[in-house]
């Protein structure tokens, strides 16, 4: 245990705390502190968690924090900011994806909404491949590329790979395009094509690929799936 948190009050540690008054009634900069579990040698482990909320407006803003933002706090190495990340991940992931999965994929609006609070502030393109059941309830998204889309990096293989693992029935391919600018490119028509094609020659059919940005670009609504 850090020595400068041994200086504090036995009731008053965020451990204690919580087991005391429960995990509701912690404050944010407590909740911090249980994830980090340390402080460093000049810094409790409060100081740190209150280090972090003040590079930050709010704590929603917390979801938005990289992992070199993190870092680039005093105190907060590596081990820390990857806790701290993973743990609102897996919030996200708890209350998030457990509802989602409960909708039909059946529109491109409700996949941009899906979609487009993943990607909204990438700044590079993802490309993701969402699987679905025979009634196009959501089974999993796999992130499957990252980078510039060309045909090169896409490979098939991938793609219909997860659908088998998965027992798919068919695959919505979904990428961003980290300038808001939805417009398909010559690759985006070139690499949906192709899919579609290998999709009908597997048995398991590419419904639909939409690109994300400022709002959204459907290859099914427009004629071209």
């Amino acid at each position: 245990m850090n020595n400068l948190i041994k200086n504090t009050p036995i009731d008053e540690r965020p451990r204690e705390r919580f087991l005391k008054y429960g995990v509701n009634n912690l404050s944010n900069s407590e909740l911090i502190s249980i994830l980090l579990n340390t402080g460093t040698k000049n810094k409790s482990v409060i100081d740190l968690s209150n280090s972090i909320l003040q590079n930050i407006n709010d704590i929603t803003d917390l979801k938005d924090m990289s992992l070199n933002k993190l870092k680039n706090i005093d105190g907060i190495g590596e081990v820390k900011a990857i806790k701290l990340l993973s743990a609102i991940e897996l919030g996200k992931r708890v209350y998030y994806d457990k509802n989602i999965k409960k909708i039909k994929m059946n529109t491109a609006k409700k996949i941009y909404i899906y979609m487009n609070e993943i990607l909204k502030n990438e700044k590079q393109e993802y490309f993701y491949g969402l699987y679905l059941d025979s009634k196009k309830n959501l089974i999993d998204k796999k992130l499957l590329f990252k980078g510039t889309l060309n045909k090169s990096i896409v490979h098939p293989r991938e793609i219909f790979k997860n659908a088998y693992l998965l027992s798919a029935s068919s695959i919505i391919c979904v990428h961003n395009h980290p300038s808001g600018d939805t417009t398909p490119s010559k690759e985006d028509f070139m690499i949906t094509k192709t899919l579609v094609e290998i999709g009908k020659l597997q048995g398991i059919n590419i419904i639909d690929h939409i690109i994300i940005g400022q709002d959204y670009y459907s290859f099914f609504e427009n004629g071209n799936i």
